[in-house]
This record gives structure tokens, sequence and C-alpha cells, in this order.
């Protein structure tokens, strides 16, 4: 049997109880087929980049599965009659990653935006505008006229 991570997006407005019946459902749908579903991850109520459907929110559900191709093409068939999915994609893979995957690692190993020591120039002291000199009135350099000035 060939190595599947499946994910699917769920619309916004369905409950948490009903993204875990539609996982169960799939499940069972991979199961009759002679499939086993390994590590589920949800990875929570997320922004769209763009409307899909016209949701801006859907919920992401990662699952890994160990399956023949009749099953997992029974599982998509049954997904595009669901009124509830709004995309899915299916990647054969090599093996299976038992660690959380990258959406769920926590982000803390980033540097902050304020942290910002690497960056060329993060030596040089700050420049306040009290620190320029002031500007004479005799100073005759011709002036720019205000835009809104009439």
């Amino acid at each position: 049997m060939a190595l599947y991570e499946h994910v699917f997006l769920a619309r916004q407005d369905i409950s948490g109880q009903q993204v875990d019946q539609i996982v169960d459902t799939y499940r069972g749908v991979i199961e009759a087929n002679g499939g086993k579903v390994g590590k589920v991850e949800s990875w929570g109520l997320k922004t769209l980049t763009y409307r899909i459907k016209k949701n801006r929110k859907a919920y992401y559900i990662l699952m890994n599965i160990d399956a023949p191709s009749a099953a997992v093409q029974e599982m998509e068939r049954q997904m595009r009659f669901n009124e509830d999915i709004l995309r899915y994609i299916t990647i054969k893979v090599d093996a299976h990653d038992d660690a959380q995957s990258v959406m769920m690692q926590k982000r803390d190993d980033r540097p902050r935006r304020g942290d910002r020591d690497d960056r060329p120039g993060g030596d040089r002291p700050r420049r306040d505008r009290d620190d320029r000199p002031p500007r004479r009135d005799d100073d005759d350099r011709p002036r720019r006229p205000r835009p809104d000035a009439e």
C-alpha cells in the first residue's frame, strides 16, 4: 500500500464537533477500502489567502493515510459532493513523519522584530530629530511652494 498525506479545508461556520465527524467519516471510507489512517492533525481555523466559495476562513486538517489508491480515490470522490469541504489535496510520500508537522510547531525559534542585531547598521546610534542643526531664518536657499498654498 502507498503512503499519502491528505489535507482538506472545511467551512468556517461548522463546529469543531462537525469537523471531527467529517474526519471520522473519511477515516471509515479509507478503512472500508482496506487502508488505515495514521496521525490526524487539526491545524485549527485559519484565514484564507483569498475567498473560497464566499468563505474567508477554514478549518485545516491533515491526515496521514496508508491505503491503496482506490481507497484514496473513493474518499476524494465523496469529498467532491460534501458541501462542507472547500478544498483538498492528496500527496503521495515515501514515509510518514511521526513528529508534529511544521504547522503545529511553535514559532519561538525565529527572532522577534525588536531583536535585529544581526542586520547591517544594527550598532549605529539612533538619530533623533533634535540632533539636526537648527534651520536659520536667513537661509537663502530656494524653497518649494507648498501644494495647498495658492
